[in-house]
């Protein structure tokens, strides 16, 4: 088997399973562009197996400790462990959940959300793209889906030089269909909708903050198909201000508050997050629990610092609009932004803002996103709620 002898102090040597291209000393037997190659370190000892693409930053993704190959086998074994860690998680719908989470299920570049009977695949490196085959006989022995969809319209995938395809794998396209969890109703389509359909790592915050919504008026910004907003409504909010940019999500969180009997409640808006809250604020609007749930604002560590202070700008700008006693509750989808990093910039905003802010709690990806710590980038979701306390 062709391999790579990995430089001392590599990542992968201190618990990561990822090579990046200024980590390998040599190659040796001439691995191409998504094979399975071997790794060892500058003493020959095995690092294990990974799949190898020369065309990426990241030239190698461990797949196993041991010798391995890609066959349906391996990838039976590995959704068969997949599926009876999330079989474990308490109250986990198995027919609505993300089955593998890439190198958090030993997969890397492989995501699987399922939707009914739905499977949703995404292949983002190229070694599993090469493999679709073999990965989607597997799928159908363990999970039994009537439809297999791709989503492979991610732009991660042009790190990998793959291109961007969406389609049937198998099966016909299910079009537009309705979803149920946690008493509310969401209109998905996998091949149109935004991700693979639904935003599945944020259901459980949704009725988190839910609970916090009774007899206030609610701004849910960057709403998406309106997870938020609809769970606020159903739990008693007086109002609920829905805000996206994009035309179609803020249609189909209308679409969305009509089937779940809302819209009296709900008003869904077109608009840039960032201009509506400057309006609100030159009009003395307020609100008394405003969520921040925006795209991720930066897809590489180079524009961190601009993504950085396109946070503390909304922050600050949301802040300024709660009223006495207000929650906002707040979110990060990017890897990139540390923990520390967006707790520092939501409190450099609280101060500009002048509020003092108490933790109410804190929030991460949904359990069947797991984590594994030695792989931060597995962990890309955080967010926390804060109550604006009265000054001391």
């Amino acid at each position: 088997m062709a391999g790579l002898i990995i430089k001392p102090r590599s990542r992968i040597l201190h618990g990561h399973d990822w090579v990046y291209s200024t980590e390998v000393e040599k190659k040796f037997g001439d691995p191409q562009p998504g094979d399975v190659v071997a790794l060892k370190d500058f003493k020959d000892r095995s690092l294990g197996t990974a799949i190898y693409n020369p065309h990426s930053q990241i030239v190698a993704r461990r797949i196993s400790r041991r010798k391995e190959d890609l066959t349906v086998d391996f990838f039976e074994r590995r959704l068969r462990r997949a599926l009876v860690y999330r079989e474990q998680i308490p109250g986990l719908d198995l027919k609505l959940c993300r089955l593998v989470w890439s190198e958090a299920d030993g997969l890397p570049g492989v995501i699987i959300d399922r939707y009914g009977e739905n499977l949703v695949l995404q292949t983002l490196t190229l070694a599993m793209d090469q493999r679709k085959e073999l990965l989607m006989t597997a799928m159908q022995n363990i999970f039994h889906p009537t439809t297999i969809v791709e989503r492979n319209d991610n732009t991660i995938r042009m790190a990998e030089s793959l291109p961007l395809v969406t389609g049937m794998l198998m099966g016909e396209n299910p079009g537009p269909f309705t979803v149920t969890t946690g008493g509310i109703s969401f209109k998905v389509d996998l091949l149109a909708g935004q991700k693979t359909g639904l935003y599945l790592d944020q259901l459980d915050a949704y009725a988190a903050i839910a609970r916090l919504a009774k007899d206030r008026r609610v701004l849910d910004c960057f709403c998406n198909q309106g997870g938020f907003a609809l769970a606020c409504a159903k739990a008693g909010a007086v109002s609920v201000t829905a805000v996206d940019i994009s035309e179609d999500a803020v249609r189909a969180t209308q679409e969305n508050a009509e089937a779940n009997g809302v819209s009296d409640i709900i008003s869904a808006k077109v608009g840039n997050v960032f201009d509506f809250l400057k309006a609100a604020e030159a009009e003395g609007q307020t609100w008394d629990l405003i969520i921040l749930d925006p795209p991720s604002f930066t897809r590489s560590k180079k524009t961190l610092g601009d993504a950085l202070r396109g946070y503390k700008e909304i922050h600050l700008r949301a802040l300024k609009l709660l009223s006495a006693g207000g929650i906002i509750s707040t979110y990060c989808c990017s890897h990139h932004v540390s923990q520390a990093d967006f707790r520092r910039v939501i409190c450099e905003a609280a101060v500009d803002a002048k509020r003092t802010l108490r933790q109410i709690s804190y929030h991460t990806q949904r359990p069947d996103h797991p984590i594994i710590p030695t792989l931060q980038e597995t962990e890309y979701l955080k967010g926390w709620t804060y109550e604006v306390a009265a000054a001391f």
